[in-house]
Order: C-alpha cells, then sequence, then structure tokens
C-alpha cells in the first residue's frame, strides 16, 4: 500500500480530532482544574498542536489569540466559549489533514526547517500532549458528571451509547 504509515497517522488523527470533538461537547468549561478553568487546558491542548503538529517555525497564531492565552501558568482576562472552541478544533483539523495530504512515508523521516526532531517524531509527541490534556479534561467530566465521555477507537467506534457522547 502506498503511503501506508501516513495513512494510519491520518487515521489516528482523525480519531484523535473525533475524540476531542466530544471531550468539547461534554466538559463544563468553567471547571477549575489546577487554577485553570477547563476551556483553558481545551485552549492549550488545540494550539500546542496547532502549533507542533507541522512545524513551530513556520506558525502563526490564530486572530482571536492574544499573549498567554494558551498557558496553563497565567491567568487570562479574555475567555473562549465551546463555540470558539469547536471553530478553532475544525480550522486546526482542516490544516493538519491538508499537510497530510502532501505528505509520503519517506517524508516522516524529514526535518522541517528550524527543527531538531524529524515530522513523525513531532506528530507523535503531539498525540501524546493532546490525549494527556484530553484525558484530564475528560477526567473532571466523570468527576463532575459520573458518565464517562466516549472515546473512539482505531475504527472510528467506541462502546454502548444512547446520546452519541457518553459511553
Amino acid at each position: 500500500m502506498k503511503n501506508e504509515l501516513v495513512q494510519a497517522v491520518r487515521l489516528n488523527t482523525e480519531n484523535l480530532f473525533q475524540n476531542a470533538k466530544i471531550c468539547l461537547l461534554t466538559c463544563d468549561m468553567d471547571f477549575i482544574l489546577c487554577d485553570m478553568p477547563i476551556w483553558k487546558h481545551a485552549y492549550h491542548m488545540l494550539h500546542s498542536c496547532d502549533q507542533w503538529y507541522i512545524n513551530p517555525n513556520e506558525y502563526e497564531e490564530p486572530p482571536f489569540h492574544i499573549p498567554n492565552l494558551n498557558s496553563l501558568d497565567v491567568p487570562s482576562e479574555k475567555s473562549l466559549s465551546r463555540e470558539e472552541l469547536l471553530a478553532y478544533l475544525e480550522s486546526v483539523q482542516a490544516k493538519i489533514f491538508s499537510y497530510l495530504d502532501g505528505l509520503t512515508d519517506e517524508m516522516l523521516y524529514d526535518i522541517p526547517k528550524g527543527c531538531t526532531h524529524n515530522r513523525l517524531a513531532m506528530i507523535l509527541s503531539q498525540f501524546r500532549h493532546f490525549y494527556a490534556h484530553l484525558g484530564n479534561i475528560n477526567a473532571t467530566t466523570i468527576f463532575a458528571t459520573n458518565r464517562w465521555p466516549r472515546v473512539v477507537n482505531l475504527s472510528g467506534r467506541s462502546g454502548k451509547s444512547t446520546d452519541g457522547l457518553y459511553e
């Protein structure tokens, strides 16, 4: 199969964004985790993926971004709504899928300009970072609701669900 590795990356990236969408639809945006509201944790997760999945040295902040909005160490006067985060998720997803559409398996070995790791390492580091934050956010939902947000598997499916959002 041509570009089998890129296709595997794409499938896992599709599931990553599907899980993020479910997370954003089920979480309490105002829940405070480690002194920061969940919306800020969600933005940090999406912003990092947007910045680091492709090349942090060739990155432009989203138009609504202000300094430290993505920092989990600095409180923000500005806040983001669920709708704004869902729209940002869609824009990041489109950007990353466009990037993946232009990749070949051989290009996964390449080191992007100004970076120290190859493309595959950068992608995998974002999976790790993204899912760490997604798990933290989902844990707050489980704590608050006593329900498990649905998490899709490699086939894009999960366990039984009555409303599509919870297990």
